[in-house]
């Protein structure tokens, strides 16, 4: 069951209204890195979760990122009051209208104009929010990780913010925001090192003969060696040759098929067989129209 409690896990003081800056917070409420994917990523994960603790983990993660959504949430709202009681009201000049909300930068006013001032769940450019930024897929080692890397990008796009963000108290809020995305990068990593073996994510091992093997198949430039290539590390292939193939086989494609599945295919392949010897006049020659010493194409 969930409870909500009116009063929000941090205070949301914002100094004046800002449309403009409004639009550009949404991408925290409804975009790919924001809040309410957060919490439905981690609240998936922990319903299908068997380990005790790590289903504790994720419920009260997610139950938190509920939390900052419901902040960040209130941060649009307040920078949008001043704009959607002149959209309701009327109180200016259709330009005046336009001007003021749009004057600050926001280009899609979305917010301002279809939702007359609101919070839709849309990021920043006015994109719907879709499931599809839930990338839960069920296996601990591999979510664990998906997490912290999620939280990681949400980090960075609260940098982002704060540094385009002129309101003192906006500024705190997100501050905060941001360092809970790193609270929560170290809780996954915790989780993830407490399973162990944890690589490589889920239960078969990868096939020996290839998992130290680095192929430098981007050349022709600079070529910088470091502990993600080093020969001291990997198998290095360079040969081009030594890159096709490498399962000994020809490199080619091929299937199984049953006769009467071969017969149609060979009766197609005579159907649509282009003759090599064909100089057939196409359309495109026709609409050039006659060539300078006055012959057709």
């Amino acid at each position: 069951m969930f409870a909500h409690n009116k009063r929000l896990q941090y205070t949301v003081r914002v100094s004046e209204s800002n449309p403009g800056l409004a639009n550009l917070m949404l991408e925290q409420f409804g975009g790919p890195q924001g809040e309410l994917a957060a919490a439905l990523r981690y609240f998936t994960q922990a319903l299908a979760e068997d380990d005790p603790g790590r289903k504790d983990m994720l419920l009260d993660i997610a139950t938190e990122e509920l939390s900052h959504l419901e902040v960040i949430g209130n941060i649009v709202a307040m920078l949008n009051k001043g704009a959607k009681g002149r959209l309701a009201e009327g109180v200016d000049q259709e330009a005046d209208i336009y001007r003021s909300i749009t004057g600050a930068g926001n280009d899609s006013h979305l917010t301002q104009v279809l939702y007359g001032g609101g919070t839709p769940l849309t990021n920043s450019a006015g994109v719907p929010w879709t499931a599809a930024y839930v990338d839960t897929i069920g296996e601990p080692t591999a979510d664990l990780r998906s997490n912290i890397a999620a939280e990681a990008r949400a980090k960075i796009v609260y940098e982002r913010l704060i540094n385009l963000t002129p309101d003192p108290g906006v500024k705190e809020a997100l501050g905060f925001l941001m360092t809970r995305e790193i609270a929560h990068q170290m809780s996954f990593e915790k989780a993830l090192y407490a399973i162990q073996p944890n690589f490589p994510p889920g239960k078969l091992a990868g096939r020996p003969e290839f998992t130290n093997v680095y192929y430098n198949m981007s050349q022709g430039g600079p070529e910088v060696r470091g502990p993600w290539n080093d020969d001291s590390k990997w198998e290095v292939v360079s040969d081009r040759l030594q890159q096709q193939g490498v399962d000994g086989g020809d490199g080619s494609a091929s299937v199984q098929v049953s006769s009467d599945e071969e017969a149609l295919l060979n009766q197609m392949a005579a159907r649509t067989m282009s003759d090599p010897d064909a100089d057939p006049l196409t359309g495109a020659e026709l609409g050039m129209g006659p060539t300078p010493n006055g012959s057709a194409h």
